[in-house]
């Protein structure tokens, strides 16, 4: 067995960890928000994985069972009051008074086991009831879309420009919020990346109904000021660790 060490930005790290699960790794140890380290099986393609990566370092690695010691890592958990998320090999009993959702960590964006995704079900939590229609931009893996029809949404929308994304959610269209109607929801949440927020704000906010709320998140404390000047208004900011997520009420 052999590992790469990769280098990413922060905001494009679960996507790196979505894509190497494709490549077909055989686990993924995340050394910071930056910097991932991938284990593969001697008979993957040394040269091919190196080019992909250029500048990867690559390192020969004892005979462990690295996808046990990954999976080990990820551990169940509670998430805000009424969620027990629990990766997909384990069979830990649901705590009582709570939905279980079980995620495939690594498969696409949004696991539960970060801490945006974390942030944006408290949101959640706060403002979705079973009058309100939820529209979940980079759905991901359908999580946030799981916990808007759980609590109860009346109408639940999803989208992602990632087909894989999509196909694994089962649910939602393949695109945007510019391809949505104006208004179309009283719950507008987004787990993406400042910049994606920066470029999608106008359509966030079109789509929001008067008297409803976009919740963004994905991105770090250092970004605040750059999402408050993208969505305007003043909007309330929550944190969790080194990660924040924006509540803008119309």
């Amino acid at each position: 067995m052999f590992s790469l060490e990769i280098d990413c930005a922060p905001d494009d790290r679960e996507f790196l960890i979505a894509e190497l699960w494709e490549r077909g790794v055989a686990g993924v140890a995340e050394l910071s928000p930056v910097r991932v380290r991938a284990f593969f099986e001697d008979t993957a393609d040394r040269r091919s994985l190196l080019a992909a990566y250029p500048g990867s370092d690559i390192r020969e690695e004892e005979d462990r069972d690295w996808v046990a010691e990954a999976r080990a890592k990820l551990q169940p958990m509670e998430v805000g009051e009424c969620f027990f998320l629990v990766p997909e090999w384990r069979d830990d009993p649901t705590p009582p008074g709570r939905f279980r959702i079980t995620v495939n960590p690594g498969m696409a964006f949004g696991t539960g086991v970060h801490e945006t995704t974390r942030l944006c079900i408290e949101a959640m939590e706060r403002y979705v009831r079973p009058s309100v229609d939820v529209l979940d931009v980079g759905t991901g893996q359908g999580i946030l879309a799981r916990v808007a029809a759980l609590l109860g949404a009346r109408r639940v929308y999803a989208c992602d420009i990632d087909p894989i994304a999509v196909e694994i959610a089962g649910l939602g269209f393949i695109g945007s919020v510019d391809a949505v109607k104006s208004a179309c929801a009283d719950v507008v949440v987004a787990n993406i990346s400042p910049e994606a927020i920066a470029a999608l704000a106008p359509d966030l906010r079109r789509a929001c109904r008067p008297g409803g709320v976009v919740l963004a998140s994905g991105f770090e404390l250092p970004e605040i000021d750059q999402v408050r000047a993208a969505l305007g208004g003043n909007p309330e900011i929550h944190t969790k660790g080194n990660w924040a997520l924006a509540v803008e009420e119309k």
